[in-house]
């Protein structure tokens, strides 16, 4: 039996991802007032940040519908009996009611899962990337699904911003709410938990935020799969893949760029590190200044 890969353009693989894996990637939806966008298919991301900074209100985001992702089921049929979805977490977004919906459209027998993956950004890239490596292995959907169930355990991020004001506008800063009283004096450092943005550390100045990513990578004694994401600042991507050299092998660090749909929340400077694997027990977890 083939197994196919399902997920939706948070995340954040690039096409060339996307197409060695064969995994199926479904785009979301940015509107900029009257005009609507397909997430990394009508709007380069370089546009996107432009139009960004210089939009007076933010631009708003939302899902597909069924009848998109049935479509997608069904032309998957095709040469596959059976597709895993992993769409964003749940508390983000309407993604996964709608990929489940779906399932009754589909004209196809194939038999299709759903699971929230409780991530988004490259957390949940990495979680399809294994998923799909484990596919092309040979293993059978619930053999695909054990595996992904075992590294939502696995995975971990770290963002890295220099403002939560598009978080605070977008409504979308949960309990990194603590952090506002300072907005504007510090780096602030979060993560994705439990489907969730989470606060994890303040930090005083971007190098010490950049520093804090460097070392939350180092915290892991065996690494499987590692990317590192940015917006507008692809220079601090490669200045950090070169600096984790040493712990893991640049030339398999993924490069990515924070999607659209993301990026209308997180803003223009974000930068993150996503890593499946294991962390090392002795490594010092908490909070950093």
């Amino acid at each position: 039996m083939t197994v196919k890969i399902v997920t939706d353009s948070t995340s954040d693989l690039t096409s060339k991802m996307a197409d060695d894996l064969g995994i199926t990637v479904v785009p979301l939806y940015i509107q900029f007032g009257e005009e609507t966008y397909r997430d990394g298919v009508d709007l380069t991301t370089e546009d996107f940040y432009r139009r960004l900074v210089e939009s007076k209100t933010l631009p708003t985001t939302s899902t597909t519908s069924p009848a998109t992702f049935a479509e997608v089921y069904d032309k998957l049929a095709q040469e596959a009996d059976e597709i895993l979805v992993l769409p964003l977490s749940t508390k983000y977004s309407k993604t996964y009611e709608v990929a489940i919906q779906a399932r009754d459209l589909k004209k196809s027998k194939a038999r299709v899962e759903v699971i929230d993956s409780t991530f988004a950004i490259m957390g949940l890239g990495l979680l399809c990337i294994a998923a799909a490596k484990a596919a092309r292995e040979g293993a059978n959907l619930d053999e695909v699904i054990s595996v992904t169930q075992r590294n939502m355990k696995r995975v971990d991020v770290r963002m890295a911003f220099d403002t939560l004001e598009y978080l605070k506008r977008g409504g979308r800063i949960g309990n990194a709410q603590a952090f506002m009283g300072s907005v504007l004096k510090i780096n602030p450092i979060l993560t994705i938990k439990e489907g969730i943005t989470e606060p994890i550390a303040r930090t005083r100045s971007r190098a010490k935020a950049i520093d804090h990513l460097y070392n939350f990578a180092l915290g892991f004694s065996n690494i499987e799969e590692m990317a590192i994401e940015d917006a507008t600042t692809p220079d601090e991507v490669e200045a950090l893949a070169e600096r984790l050299n040493a712990k893991f092998p640049k030339e398999r660090i993924y490069r990515s760029k924070v999607s659209p749909v993301v990026g209308t929340h997180v803003g223009p400077h974000v930068l993150a590190v996503a890593v499946l694997g294991d962390k090392d027990a002795s490594a010092k977890t908490g909070r950093r200044t």
